[in-house]
């Protein structure tokens, strides 16, 4: 039993060491793990501390940096500053001595003054005492008249005043007339200064007038759907439009043609549209049609209105506008319409306003007096007395009605301001580069002024300059003088007026020069 026991026991005790073997097995290596963490703990915190000391030094840097660079900027703007600075003190000094030498000078302008006063209060005292013996001195000359002629003094004064009555009329005869030939001469000179002034200040840019537009296809396929099964998409534009359509060989293209350039344009728009949406077929092409008349008139409303702003005219009624908008689309012998009758407001209140005219009622009258051309191929009659009767059932000015019907000399002119109009017309349509003039028209001028020019004696060759606005003469030396070099300008220039034709004014320029040539050997 004892022996149990002490089995019991020894079984016991063996556990209780194996527990505290293991026991302290395990704290060995808790304390290890342990260990490892702290080391691994105070690795990392080292770490932390080492990147954000780099970190500190990094920020630093930057820091430095963005300080030096805003140093150098402010630096810089401080320096410029201080340039400008000195620039404005420097101008601000030679002002200042300016003003000083001013200063100085009406000082010394003041003194003159003062003393031509004292010097003319001096001859005005004198002339005084001049004038009161004169006068006595007359009156004792009249008194020995008197006895000498038997007459009195009121009988001579009628005597003498019929004398100097009829030499006054004679006299003023004389004068009336040269002052008349004298203001004939001045009225044609200031006119020519009023129109070329008012040339300088006012230009307007034209278009080349055209009967055709050209419209663009992505591919030669296209020219086939524009056409359609046997023909029926082009006849249902061309209906719609009343444009003719001209499909030929010309590569990815299609001809327009109409001499009415509104449909023309809205014939283009329409066209592209269609082009573009890829669905053509007769439905499809009445509604892109009606679309484009719809875009067409609201283009023409704002250019009649854009032309209306530029001008500063106001009060016009909106019919007018919309005519006056549809002249955008209207050429005269290349001159789009638009662009001249602003033109021609332009000449017209400028030269106005230099006669003493209202250059308000001036512009309108140059504005409005083409208007019948917007509506001249829908009713009877020149497009003067169609602009009359148009105007008229909006209440338009009578000087304005009139000069749109006295502009090409139809009825009388009834005030000066159908004359500005009419001048400004003449002006805008026949000055160099307005209106278009054919190639062979143009070399045919050319040719003419130079053979013009050739055929007086001692010239050497002519050459016509500047789209024909002038013409360069070179003349022999030994045959022409200086004094005969002026009168050769003078009289190619009256050949030229004579026997041409011609938009404005040509120049005749005649040259004489001397060369001296020797050879160095």
């Amino acid at each position: 039993m004892s022996e149990y026991y002490l089995l019991i026991i020894g079984i016991v005790g063996a556990a209780i060491v194996a527990v505290l073997v293991t026991y302290l097995l395990a704290s060995k290596a808790s304390f290890g793990r342990i260990k490892r963490a702290e080391n691994e703990a105070k690795k990392i915190v080292e770490d932390a501390l080492r990147d954000a000391e780099i970190k500190k030094k990094e920020a630093l840097l930057e820091a430095k940096d963005e300080w030096y660079k805003a140093k150098v900027s402010f630096e810089r703007e401080l320096q410029n500053k201080k340039t400008e600075f000195q620039k404005q003190e420097k101008k601000l000094s030679e002002r200042e001595l300016n003003l000083d030498r001013k200063v100085d000078i009406l000082d010394k302008k003041e003194k003159d003054y003062v003393n031509k006063e004292k010097v003319l209060l001096h001859r005005e005292t004198g002339i005084g005492k001049r004038e009161k013996e004169l006068e006595q001195l007359v009156a004792d000359q009249n008194k020995q008249l008197e006895r000498i002629a038997q007459m009195s003094a009121e009988e001579a004064k009628k005597v003498l005043m019929d004398n100097l009555i009829g030499q006054a009329k004679m006299e003023s005869a004389a004068l009336v007339k040269e002052i008349k030939e004298r203001a004939e001469m001045q009225a044609e000179k200031e006119a020519k200064e009023f129109i070329i002034q008012a040339i300088y200040r006012c230009a307007a840019e034209h278009t080349v007038e055209s009967t055709v537009s050209v419209v663009p296809l992505p591919t030669d396929e296209m020219k086939g759907r524009i056409i359609g099964r046997e023909g029926r998409n082009i006849r249902s534009f061309e209906t719609l439009t009343g444009v003719d359509v001209i499909v030929d060989d010309t590569p990815e293209a299609v001809i327009l043609s109409a001499y009415d350039p509104v449909r023309r344009e809205i014939a283009r728009m329409a066209l592209e549209k269609l082009v573009t949406d890829g669905r053509i077929h007769p439905t499809r092409i009445e509604e892109v049609v009606e679309k484009a008349q719809k875009e067409m008139a609201i283009m023409v409303r704002e250019a009649g209105e854009q032309a209306c702003f530029e001008l500063g005219l106001h009060g016009l009624h909106d019919d007018v506008i919309n005519l006056m908008g549809k002249l955008n689309y209207r050429t005269s012998y290349g001159q789009n319409v638009l662009g001249h009758v602003k033109e021609v407001a332009m000449l017209c209140a400028l030269m106005a306003s230099e006669l003493g005219l209202d250059p308000e009622l001036a512009k309108r009258a140059g504005f409005l007096h083409d208007i019948g051309k917007a509506i001249d191929r829908e009713t009877e009659g020149t497009h003067t007395q169609i602009g009359m009767a148009f105007l008229r059932k909006y209440n338009e000015h009578e000087y304005v009605i009139n000069a749109v019907g006295s502009h090409h000399n139809d009825i009388p002119h009834i005030s000066p301001y159908d004359v500005l109009v009419q001048a400004a017309d003449a002006i805008s349509g026949a000055r160099p580069g307005a209106r278009r003039e054919p190639l062979e028209g143009y070399i045919k001028r050319l040719e003419k002024l130079e053979e013009l020019a050739d055929g007086f004696k001692g010239v050497a060759k002519a050459y016509a300059i500047q789209a024909g606005r002038e013409v360069r003469v070179i003349v022999e030396n030994n045959e022409i003088d200086d004094i005969g070099a002026s009168v050769l300008a003078s009289d190619i220039a009256r050949k030229i007026e004579s026997e041409m034709e011609y938009p404005g004014q040509i120049k005749v320029t005649v040259i004489r020069e001397s060369r001296s040539i020797e050879y160095a050997k």
